[in-house]
């Protein structure tokens, strides 16, 4: 449960990322939460025990650690995967921390005034090194996100090691190899909750394959074990290159040699739609247009444009993957949205699965801000 300043009737002089109680407006106990002196999400709720102590709010989150470890270790496994998202800040009740597993080294970040106390980042840092000691995991990356600390008035910082020796490494997902670099990338380094959408699309895909907003070349990778041509595009050059090292670590004879091109994708798209090249596998993955509400209209403008002139492109029985990781843009928007770009594009498009994120990200009923990422994949006639 989130608890806007907006809603706020009364509350005592508290230090940022306190431990506080509360209540209703008669006075009814209603939680533990932790307090933000700046964010407009004022408390995150822990539990609905009235928690006392730093002590027990240890405790507390050193078993909410295990326990998020522990239903990591209970799913099913992908093959030939070694990186997963093992804390899910309110999906795993720890409000505030995202922890991912890259091979050997652990990526933490930190989003809130309470996580970011060094006793708290202390004491989950020893509990992650104790669960974790045995398969393998010796090393540990804080990344920070300024825009989240500027947000939380918290002080400037930089992607650092906060234990072992190793920033860089090599991982694999559904048995392809990416280089990581903690120090670097996007989120925390790579976008994990698409470990089982880069699958299935590699199930459908065919032929001549086109990955816009490709980054490190997640989609594309698996798309080229599948496809006879992949051309890959975005906009960020330091990505691309990336992206050309991590195919260099998948070279296998007979697989085609991926064209990765540096473009805005909307104008690519559309001087591609226009000079009538044609695709059997289009995958859209753009970054989230909507970051708030205010923003929905625009962005599903966005996502129309680019769903309109990728149904274009596609021969008859080809395959578009199309994402939205916007939480403000729903599931029905986005159906909505794709059902208008293949009536106006005058094709009729047939749905293969509906996906979300991995189940390394879990989304938790009751608690809407845990589901946000939508894959539709679908063929088109």
């Amino acid at each position: 449960m989130w608890v806007y300043r907006s809603e706020i009737i009364s509350e005592d002089a508290t230090q940022p990322g306190a431990l506080v109680h509360i209540e209703d407006e008669r006075g009814k106990f209603l939680g533990t939460a932790l307090y933000s002196s700046s964010s407009q999400i004022a408390l995150r709720k822990l539990t609905g025990e009235r928690l006392q102590t730093q002590q027990q709010l240890l405790e507390l989150l050193r078993q909410r650690v295990r326990t998020a470890l522990a239903y990591r270790q209970w799913l099913p496994q992908a093959k030939d995967t070694n990186a997963a998202r093992l804390i899910f800040s309110e999906a795993d009740g720890l409000p505030g921390i995202i922890v991912d597993r890259y091979n050997d080294i652990l990526s933490l970040h930190s989003q809130t005034q309470a996580m970011d106390r060094p006793e708290i980042k202390q004491d989950m840092v020893a509990e992650l090194q104790t669960q974790l000691a045995s398969s393998g995991v010796a090393h540990i990356v804080e990344r920070v996100e300024p825009h989240i600390r500027e947000l939380e008035q918290l002080p400037p910082a930089e992607n650092h090691l906060l234990h072992g020796e190793k920033t860089s490494t090599q991982y694999t997902l559904n048995g392809v190899h990416f280089h990581y670099d903690a120090l670097s990338g996007q989120k925390t380094g790579a976008f994990l909750d698409q470990c089982e959408n880069y699958a299935a699309a590699e199930k459908y895909a065919h032929g001549k394959a086109l990955d816009a907003f490709c980054y490190q070349g997640g989609f594309a990778l698996h798309l080229a074990r599948a496809c006879t041509e992949v051309t890959a595009l975005d906009t960020s050059r330091p990505a691309l290159e990336i992206a050309e090292e991590n195919e260099k670590l998948n070279h296998i004879q007979g697989q085609p040699e991926i064209e990765w091109i540096e473009a805005n994708a909307f104008d690519l798209l559309k001087d591609y739609s226009a000079s009538g090249k044609q695709y059997d596998t289009i995958v859209l993955d753009p970054p989230a247009f909507a970051k708030s509400k205010r923003n929905l209209e625009t962005a599903l403008r966005g996502y129309k444009e680019l769903n309109l002139r990728a149904v274009k492109m596609l021969r008859p029985g080809g395959v578009l993957v199309t994402c939205s990781c916007s939480y403000h843009v729903s599931e029905q928007d986005f159906r909505q949205m794709l059902t208008a770009a293949a009536v106006d594009a005058g094709r009729t498009l047939c749905i293969l699965e509906m996906r979300t994120q991995s189940k390394d990200h879990p989304i938790v009923l009751g608690i809407p801000e845990t589901h946000y990422l939508k894959c539709l994949i679908c063929t088109v006639r």
